[in-house]
């Protein structure tokens, strides 16, 4: 999953969002990085990657390249 946020403290939100929804189904990440920045976070488990990026380093690292054939699924927000 890729997604974005507008800033650190949204970044940091969405991130504990995630984690929170998965630690209730007992699902616990194999990892998690970029917190402390909250420019560029992963969190890793196993079968799903979630990144969530600030919109600058998104689109500098487009990793929807690799992806082009994938289907894109949209969110409701």
């Amino acid at each position: 999953m890729i997604c974005s946020g507008d800033n650190p403290a949204q970044i940091k939100a969405i991130a504990e969002s995630i984690d929170d929804y998965f630690s209730k189904k007992k699902i616990i990440p194999l990892g998690k990085e970029g917190m402390d920045f909250a420019r560029w976070v992963l969190i890793d488990y196993g079968d799903i990657v979630i990144h969530i990026f600030d919109r600058e380093t998104r689109a500098f690292y487009d990793l929807e390249k690799f992806w082009i054939d994938a289907p894109r699924i949209p969110v409701e927000q």
